[in-house]
């Protein structure tokens, strides 16, 4: 296998990993933008059940942006990695984390849910 062949090998992997990446990337983007978009400002006077909403809508619209940020890097990491197995895992890591930031985003209404629960008790 001559370097031509080798280089041309390589460069069709990362353009295979891109595609299977980049609508991750897109749809990690695109709800980070929802979550930014629907925040209520944190400073809204009131009641305490709309202070816990906005606190609410403010978590889960940072971890959305670091589960995000995460993702982006993960997926930089995975397309750069050429090979490497300790660079492979470290995205794969990034990825993981990116996973768990998810989740947590998801699960922040009912978190507040059980803190809104525990200061009525």
């Amino acid at each position: 296998m001559s370097a031509e062949s080798a280089a041309l090998g390589a460069e069709e992997e990362v353009v295979k990993r891109t595609r299977l990446l980049f609508p991750l990337a897109v749809a990690g983007l695109y709800a980070t933008s929802l979550a930014l978009a629907a925040a209520i400002p944190a400073y809204a006077a009131g009641d305490l059940t709309s202070v816990i909403d906005s606190i609410r809508t403010w978590i889960a619209g940072l971890l959305v942006a670091l589960a995000t940020l995460f993702l982006t890097l993960g997926g930089l990491r995975y397309l750069t990695a050429n090979g490497n197995p300790r660079a492979l895992e470290q995205a794969k890591d990034a990825i993981k984390s990116a996973l768990v930031g998810y989740a947590l985003a998801a699960l922040a209404p009912l978190l507040v849910d059980v803190l809104r629960q525990v200061l009525k008790a």
